[in-house]
């Protein structure tokens, strides 16, 4: 923001102006006009190609775009995201409470989790759970080291391969949303864990009334970014034929061999679920970043469109006052 200074002719004074005769002029950022302009035309240019282009087929594409073999993959898509990101915050908050005990057993069984499959591939995770029938043909509860037995399944029968893709993503999502929490919980003040025993409040109903409630502002944005990326994740399931949306997407494109329009198509849906699903993200982010950067209160679409920036006064003041 530059200023311009206004001096009264002929009185040879030297004395500064006064506040009345200070005015805001508006820096130009013609840069950022020219990078825009830039990455519009280009925008368009790539965006008037694809329209154009024959090999895309979008006669195709708006065929299966609503097609009921599309809806019936969503449906599985969506109740995998939901299921598995349940599975996993629920066991991640499990763990990491159990990493942060003193108990060295809890912690260190909660490290080798972690470790586990944190480290390991998400897509060798899902067709290990989908081929262990291979390895364990009978699964059996009863009293370990013993011929006691109260319940037998058959493996093949109890992992079907939605079970089994909702035990590879949800265990998987455990791993990482543990870590979440387990830093969200550490950016609580000890002295509230230090108040609430010294007021006769045992270690679980401290974390569960005192503590959790206070991490939320840690825990919820990232853990926003886990539930959009769940929904992209699902797509890997596809490998062991869970009737998923890209698992629909692969039977069609192998019967018509249109492959290229049935990635369009599934492209849309992915990028329409994520969208939506954007939207309650972004306001929670706002809602817990409050206090922190003006940048967390202002939405993405007032940034874009309204010509938000982080100066703290507009474009163009009267100082006089």
């Amino acid at each position: 923001m530059a200023t311009t200074q206004h001096h009264t002719p002929g009185t040879g004074s030297t004395a500064g102006p006064g506040p009345g005769d200070l005015v805001a002029v508006p820096v130009r950022h013609w840069g950022r006009w020219i990078t825009a302009a830039v990455a519009l035309v280009g925008l368009v240019g790539l965006v008037g190609s694809l329209a154009k282009n024959p090999n895309l087929h979008w006669d195709v594409v708006g065929r299966y775009l609503f097609a009921g073999l599309i809806f019936d993959g969503l449906v599985t898509t969506l109740w995998l995201t939901v299921a598995a990101m349940a599975l996993g915050l629920g066991l991640g908050t499990l763990v990491a409470v159990m990493r942060l005990s003193a108990n060295p057993v809890l912690y260190g069984l909660s490290t080798l989790f972690v470790w586990l499959f944190r480290g390991t591939p998400l897509l060798v995770q899902i067709i290990f759970w989908a081929y262990a029938a291979a390895l364990y043909k009978h699964m059996m509860i009863g009293i370990p080291f013993t011929t006691v037995t109260f319940v037998e399944f058959d493996t093949n029968s109890l992992l079907t391969p939605s079970i089994a893709a909702l035990l590879a993503l949800g265990l998987n999502e455990a791993a990482y949303a543990s870590e979440i929490v387990r830093a969200g919980i550490q950016s609580v003040d000890p002295g509230q864990t230090e108040a609430a025993h010294s007021l006769g409040m045992k270690p679980a109903l401290t974390m569960r009334r005192i503590v959790l409630p206070q991490a939320m502002k840690v825990i919820i944005p990232p853990m926003g970014n886990e539930t959009i990326n769940m929904l992209k994740t699902t797509a890997y399931v596809s490998v062991i034929a869970a009737h998923d949306l890209m698992s629909n997407i692969q039977d069609v494109y192998a019967q018509n061999y249109q492959v290229i329009p049935m990635l369009v198509v599934a492209a849309l849906w992915y990028l329409a679920l994520t969208t939506v699903l954007s939207v309650p993200q972004a306001w929670l982010e706002r809602r817990y970043g409050r206090g922190t950067t003006r940048a967390a209160r202002v939405s993405p679409l007032r940034r874009m469109f309204v010509g938000v920036t982080t100066t703290p006064f507009p474009a163009t003041r009267n100082l006089k006052g």
